[in-house]
């Protein structure tokens, strides 16, 4: 790169008195495609589209600029050409009501590339189409490199190839650094163009920030910050359902003063309610605190809707079949109930109190978001968390229970793991305390966080908060759920997207398998 000495770059609007250089530029950088535009188009789209034209300078000389339309997305989503688009006599492509960008052209003066003029270019496109609450940014892309390789590969290979890393080309390569991804292939885009073979990428990059015009109260009520609270909950003697829901209450009450959306209980939180009958076996003693889950369920579910709370209700017993589930229960603050079984049951819970394992997973939409539940051990099971994520999961709830640290600890990593893994936050609340009059329930360890993706829109450490270990108390987090969509398309990585299914892919076997 050669670079001037004292360089100050500004970016602008372009103005009419900017053709001169505009001109010179683009007479070096296309001279195999007619060089530069009239004046009179350039005068066209300033006057239609002011602000998608865009220019830096160099204390005051143009050295890059980006030339954009405002469209209909239906109309240029498909394969079209260039002359469609823009061409000498006229600009059939703009449309001033349109809702999304066309990318015309970016182009760079020789003597300042490698000064990544054209990625500060495509961020200032990115964030007009932010401002102007626009779907998306649309572009047809050239293969300069095509005819380089024409006579030995297909024009799809190449592209895929382009993809891979293993051939560059100019253009496409820049546009998929800059996370625009090829939608479609299209002949005769531009047929002037003998390098491309006449060939294009229709290329697409998603505004993940718009919004769509729409005035139905389900899609308003989506929240994009949203608050969660955790009960790290203490087990000790209660002396009946009632007692125990008073205090389940008073943590409900809480959490709706400081305005959660989420409220998250522990695993068998109930189980303090074991100790009412403290002469029954194991096995016994489960069943018959799943007698209490049917009214816990609904009276939970009656404070989501009078604190105005969506409540996880950590995981209940239930009977069902006359087999016993490990079920956490969402109350939804509009009075709805949802459930989510327990799929793994560990060791002690098959054979301590012969709990059976569910066979169905699925995310919940709810007004801050959609989200999964995991109980305790089903965390460790990587699996389960990439299902949800397919499903589009923001926020993934782990009700747990743990006795050691190191059983705490399996549960804390892995619920990181797929924090990172999947793209989204998880929550995860536990208890404490000792049930001495409880058999198999004799002590608890825990310290409840919420853990984010790790990438640079989240905390260094990927926390975003947590608990004293070992003692009750109330933790609260604001999620941005904006900042997952962003993670997913600009993330330093992308873990969603870059999975090779070529090579594998999950799947859950249903009913009729």
């Amino acid at each position: 790169m050669t670079e001037p000495q004292g360089t100050r770059l500004n970016i602008r609007p372009i103005t009419l008195a900017d053709y001169p250089q505009l001109a010179d530029i683009m007479a070096k950088v296309y001279p195999d495609l007619g060089g530069a535009w009239s004046e009179a188009t350039l005068a066209k789209l300033i006057r239609l589209f002011p602000a998608g034209q865009i220019a830096i300078v160099d204390h005051d000389k143009v050295v890059a600029v980006a030339l954009t339309l405002c469209v209909k997305y239906d109309k240029y989503s498909i394969p079209h050409r260039y002359d469609e688009v823009i061409n000498e006599a006229r600009i059939p492509g703009h449309n001033a009501k349109g809702d999304a960008l066309y990318g015309l052209d970016v182009f760079v003066d020789p003597n300042y590339r490698g000064a990544r003029l054209g990625r500060r270019l495509y961020e200032a496109r990115k964030e007009l189409c932010r401002d102007l609450n626009l779907r998306a940014i649309l572009a047809g892309g050239r293969l300069p490199g095509y005819h380089k390789v024409a006579d030995q590969m297909e024009v799809t290979d190449y592209i895929e190839a382009v993809g891979r890393k293993s051939i560059h080309d100019p253009i496409l390569s820049f546009q998929l650094s800059n996370d625009f991804t090829v939608k479609r292939l299209m002949r005769g885009y531009l047929p002037e163009d003998t390098n491309s073979a006449g060939y294009a990428t229709l290329l697409e990059w998603d505004n993940i920030f718009y919004e769509r015009d729409d005035n139905s109260i389900a899609y308003e009520s989506i929240k994009s910050q949203v608050r969660v609270g955790v009960v790290q909950w203490q087990m000790q003697h209660t002396h009946s359902v009632d007692d125990l829901l008073n205090q389940v209450e008073f943590f409900v009450d809480a959490m709706s003063d400081y305005r959660s959306d989420f409220a998250l209980f522990p695993e068998f939180f109930s189980a303090p309610l074991m100790g009412l009958a403290p002469d029954l076996s194991a096995v016994e003693a489960m069943r018959f605190l799943a007698g209490f889950t049917k009214e816990i369920c609904y009276r939970m579910s009656q404070m989501a809707v009078s604190y105005n709370i969506n409540i996880i209700a950590g995981s209940l017993p239930l009977i069902d079949n006359d087999e016993v589930y490990n079920v956490a229960y969402l109350c939804r603050r509009d009075g709805s109930v949802e459930e989510q079984r327990k799929i793994h049951i560990t060791p002690s819970e098959r054979r301590d109190w012969i709990i059976s394992g569910g066979d169905r997973i699925q995310t919940f939409e709810t007004d801050a978001g959609r989200v999964g539940i995991l109980i305790c051990y089903d965390v460790e099971f990587p699996e389960l968390g990439r299902i949800l994520a397919e499903q589009k999961l923001d926020i993934l709830f782990v009700p747990f229970w743990t006795d050691t640290k190191n059983g705490y600890l399996r549960v804390r990593h892995c619920a990181q793991a797929r924090a990172i893994e999947n793209e989204c936050y998880v929550v995860i609340g536990g208890s404490c305390g000792n049930l001495p009059r409880v058999d198999n329930v004799d002590i608890q360890y825990a310290q409840s966080a919420v853990f984010t993706p790790s990438d640079l829109f989240f905390p260094h450490d990927a926390i975003q908060s947590e608990a004293v270990a070992n003692s009750e108390q109330l933790l609260f987090a604001d999620l941005d759920i904006d900042k997952l969509q962003q993670l997913h398309f600009e993330g330093s990585v992308n873990n969603l997207r870059d999975r090779r299914h070529d090579l594998y892919r999950l799947k859950w076997f249903d009913d009729a398998e």
